[in-house]
């Protein structure tokens, strides 16, 4: 799991996921979202790659790749403890205003 959350922290390799999250796209249109030189698109796609979040096929004279969920499902069940945290400290933040929304119309 360390590879991938390394892989999330950079914002290029998470355009890079948002774009394939809605469907394969070759190297050059993933290179198109990005404002850096082709050098660094490929090395942002070989961290992608070696961490598992995407996979990649020849097609022809292109690379195609694609999103592998699997590795982020591993990482939202891992943040699944803290989400937990937070909506109870949510929910009692919620109670806590609609309570004194009450109060402020009982005292009126």
């Amino acid at each position: 799991m360390e590879a991938v959350m390394h892989a999330l922290a950079d914002e290029s390799r998470r355009t890079v996921l948002n774009a394939l999250a809605e469907g394969p796209a070759s190297a050059g249109e993933l290179a198109a979202l990005l404002p850096i030189a082709r050098p660094g698109v490929s090395r942002h796609l070989r961290v992608l790659r070696e961490a598992g979040l995407v996979e990649v096929r020849q097609q022809a004279q292109r690379r195609v790749y694609s999103l592998r969920p699997e590795p982020l499902a591993e990482v939202d069940e891992w943040l699944g403890r803290y989400r937990a945290l937070w909506e109870q400290r949510l929910d009692a933040l919620h109670t806590e205003v609609a309570r004194g929304k009450r109060e402020r119309r009982s005292s009126r």
